[in-house]
C-alpha cells in the first residue's frame, strides 16, 4: 500500500479491532494517538501466537523452545535497526518505554561519562521525561542543566541553542525530534551540526516522530535517539535506545542482574556485549515480538503515505478550528505533525473533554506531561486531539461539530 486513499483508509480501519466499539452510543473517534496507538490485528495475532506457540525464556535455554523464543526476539532488534537506518544491528537497546531510554542515557552516560561542571542542554517543549532525569544528575552529580528556548510560533530557537553552546561546556544536547504538545517537529539535522560543532552528543527524543515520518539516524547524525512501541502501533512495555557503538562501550551499565554479565562471583563481575550489557533480566519478549509486527505493518503502510495522509488531516484540523469562536491552537510551527492542542476562552480542557466523550470522541486533556511548556505558553492545560494513520477526515468534523456543542452548552 503506497497510497492512503479513501478506499485504502476504509480498509485499513478495519486492521483495528477497536475502531469499531461504540462509546456512549455513539461510534468511537479516537484523537488520542499521541498518548498510545490502537493496535492492529497483526499485532495482536503475532502476540497471541507467540505465547500459544513458542513461549520461553530468551537467551539462556537449549531447548526447542527457548531457541524459537530467541529468534523470534531477536529479530525484532533487526527489524528496528532496518526502521531508523541503523548501522548495527548490537546499537540497538530494548527498553520498557522511552522514558527509561532516556533515564539509562543519563544514568550511564551522564554518570558514567560527562564530569561536573559540563552541562546538558534541553528545550522547553520537553516532556517530563526529558526533563526530570536531567534534574535528578544535576542535582547528583553537579552538572548544569540549560534551557534552550522556543519562539512565539513554537519553534526551536537554534540562535538561542547556539549561544548556549558556545562556551563548549555541553556535553549533551536533548531535544524531542517532535512536540507532544505543539506538533513542532525540531531540525534534528541542524541541531546535531551545531551540537557537534561545539562537541556536545545528541539525544533526540522520537517518541512521537516515528510514528510520522521515516527516522534515519544516520542522516540525522545522531548519537542517541529513543522511542516507544506503543505509540508505533505497538504493545506497552516495549521501548527502544539507539546509540552509537562507541558510546555504549564506554557506558557503565544501567541495571545489574541477569542476562548482562559475562561472568559473576563473590569478589566482581564483568559484562556481557552490548546491547546485552544493558538488558538485565527477562526481557519484554511477547511485546518485542508485537514491536517487530507492528514495524512490519507501518512498514507496509509506507511512511510517505502516513505522512501525507496525517499532514492533510493536520491542515483539516486547523481550519476547522480556526472557524470556531473562542477556539484558540497553540504554536503555529511551519513544519508540524498530526498533533493540535487548543484552548477555548469558555471551557476549562478537562470539560472540554469530558463533553467530547459524551459524543463518542476521545481527546487528551491536561498539561501532557510538559508544565514547564504550559508555563511558557501561558496557559495551565490545553486539549488536545491527535491523529495516527486511522484517522479520517469525518472524524475531525465530528470533532469540529463537537466543539460547537461544547461551546453552545457553556453558552
Amino acid at each position: 500500500m503506497n497510497v492512503v486513499v479513501a478506499q485504502d483508509l476504509a480498509r485499513l480501519r478495519e486492521d483495528f479491532p477497536i475502531l469499531a466499539e461504540k462509546v456512549h452510543g455513539r461510534p468511537l473517534v479516537f484523537l488520542d494517538s499521541a498518548a498510545s496507538a490502537q493496535k492492529p490485528r497483526v499485532v495482536i495475532e503475532a502476540m497471541v501466537e507467540a505465547m500459544e506457540h513458542r513461549y520461553a525464556n530468551v537467551h539462556r535455554g537449549l531447548h526447542w523452545m527457548s531457541e524459537r523464543a530467541t529468534e523470534a526476539y531477536e529479530t525484532t532488534r533487526d527489524a528496528v535497526a532496518g526502521l531508523i537506518n541503523a548501522p548495527d544491528r548490537h546499537e540497538i537497546v530494548f527498553t520498557r518505554n522511552s522514558t527509561e531510554a532516556i533515564n539509562l542515557v543519563a544514568h550511564s552516560y551522564g554518570r558514567g561519562v560527562l564530569r561536573p561542571g559540563q552541562a546538558v542542554v534541553i528545550s522547553a517543549m520537553e516532556h517530563h521525561s526529558n526533563i526530570v532525569p536531567w534534574q535528578m544528575l544535576r542535582d547528583e552529580r553537579g552538572i548544569e542543566l540549560r534551557v534552550a528556548p522556543i519562539t512565539d510560533a513554537g519553534e526551536l530557537d537554534l540562535a538561542a541553542l547556539e549561544s548556549l553552546l558556545a562556551d563548549g561546556r555541553v556535553g549533551l544536547v536533548s531535544v524531542t525530534h517532535m512536540s507532544n504538545v505543539l506538533g513542532t517537529y525540531v531540525p534534528a539535522a541542524r541541531v546535531a551540526s551545531l551540537a557537534h560543532r561545539y562537541g556536545a552528543k545528541v539525544l533526540l527524543d522520537g517518541s512521537q516522530a516515528i510514528v510520522h515520518r521515516a527516522v534515519d539516524v544516520q542522516a540525522l547524525d545522531a548519537d542517541f535517539y529513543v522511542f516507544t512501541g506503543h505509540k508505533l502501533y505497538g504493545p506497552t512495555g516495549i521501548g527502544v535506545l539507539w546509540a552509537r557503538r562507541a558510546l555504549l562501550e564506554a557506558m557503565p551499565p544501567f541495571l545489574g542482574g541477569g542476562d548482562m554479565i559475562a561472568s559473576v562471583t563473590y569478589e566482581r563481575s564483568t559484562w556481557a556485549d552490548i546491547p546485552h550489557k544493558f538488558e538485565a533480566g527477562t526481557p519484554a519478549i511477547v511485546e518485542a515480538i508485537g514491536l517487530k509486527a507492528a514495524i512490519g505493518y507501518v512498514r507496509a503502510v509506507g511512511y510517505g503515505a502516513i505522512a501525507a495522509h496525517e499532514a492533510a488531516l493536520t491542515e483539516h484540523a486547523l481550519a476547522s478550528l480556526a472557524a470556531i469562536e473562542g477556539v484558540s491552537v497553540l504554536g503555529r510551527a511551519q513544519d508540524r505533525g498530526g498533533v493540535v492542542s487548543f484552548t477555548m476562552d469558555c471551557a476549562h480542557a478537562h470539560d472540554i473533554a469530558t463533553l467530547l466523550d459524551r459524543q463518542g470522541i476521545a481527546v487528551r486533556a491536561g498539561h501532557h506531561c510538559a508544565e514547564p511548556l504550559m508555563h511558557r505558553l501561558g496557559v495551565d492545560s490545553t486539549a488536545r486531539a491527535s491523529f495516527a494513520l486511522y484517522t479520517t477526515s469525518e472524524e475531525i468534523d465530528v470533532l469540529a461539530a463537537g466543539i460547537r456543542r461544547v461551546r453552545e452548552f457553556f453558552a
